[in-house]
């Protein structure tokens, strides 16, 4: 698998963990857990923006060569 299907799908999973944090944010009980769980969420979220901005780069490098 190339660096870039990597982080592709490296992307996808990190979707699929915020997607799963927000659901135990929202379905929780518990106070704490819940700013828990929405905290993990903003920062997973803060990384994926930073691998989709790297996908697009490689993506136009693929598409200049």
């Amino acid at each position: 698998m190339s660096n870039a299907a990597s982080i592709k799908q490296c992307l996808v999973n990190l979707k699929g963990i915020e997607a799963q944090l927000s659901s135990l944010a929202l379905n929780s009980l518990d106070t704490n857990a819940q700013e828990v769980f929405h905290e993990s969420m903003l920062t997973i979220a803060s990384v994926k923006k930073d691998l989709q901005v790297r996908v697009l780069e490689l993506d136009r490098l693929d598409f200049q060569k």
